[in-house]
């Protein structure tokens, strides 16, 4: 996984409540046995047209060339429904590093944290404010610190994150990457028990 230390990204803004893991990526694309390439069927059903001809819609905003960006801002409730670990594949596979919203489906948070992609809760009002920024606008996510700041303004919020979860991003590992981090530590404590 890539270490996430600090994210500054415009974002894509979704301002919509309650989108569940199918819409985000819908369970028709749940056939492929690696994680490559999912997030071309990320939102795919609200980015293309329903007929064969897969045509973009122009009014979703992956489709608008105004929006782009490593961090995606949605509405409250992100991730609910199905425990779906191809949601947090599909976001990754698109290019995001961090979703942001006033609160996540438990299930869905845990899979993206496994996965290398950091949810990022704030309060509705913080939400709100990001929501009312320019398309030109940029966000600064730092991991370390726990903290989120919209950059025109200097307006900055806090998040939660679990201390294990904030050291495997911090250095880009995975739970096997973790423990073989521990490695000496592990195998002293060994020798010690015999």
């Amino acid at each position: 996984m890539k270490a996430l230390q600090k994210i500054q990204s415009r974002f894509v803004p979704l301002p919509m409540e309650n989108i569940d893991t199918d819409q985000i990526i819908p369970a028709r694309f749940l056939k492929a046995t690696t994680r490559d390439g999912f997030g071309q069927n990320l939102f795919r059903d609200w980015r293309y047209e329903q007929d064969d001809t897969a045509k973009p819609k122009t009014d979703f905003v992956l489709n608008q060339a105004i929006y782009s960006g490593e961090i995606l801002v949605a509405g409250k409730n992100f991730g609910c429904g199905s425990s779906r670990e191809h949601a947090a594949w599909a976001i990754l596979d698109y290019g995001f590093y961090a979703v942001v919203s006033s609160f996540f489906a438990d299930i869905f948070k845990n899979n993206a944290l496994n996965n290398g992609v950091l949810p990022v809760t704030v309060s509705d009002a913080f939400l709100q404010k990001i929501f009312q920024q320019a398309s030109t606008a940029t966000l600064s996510i730092d991991v370390d610190k726990q903290t989120i700041t919209i950059d025109a303004t200097g307006e900055q919020e806090s998040f939660e994150l679990n201390p294990y979860k904030k050291t495997c991003l911090l250095n880009g590992y995975d739970d096997i990457d973790f423990l073989l981090s521990r490695k000496d530590t592990i195998e002293k404590f060994e020798k010690e028990l015999i």
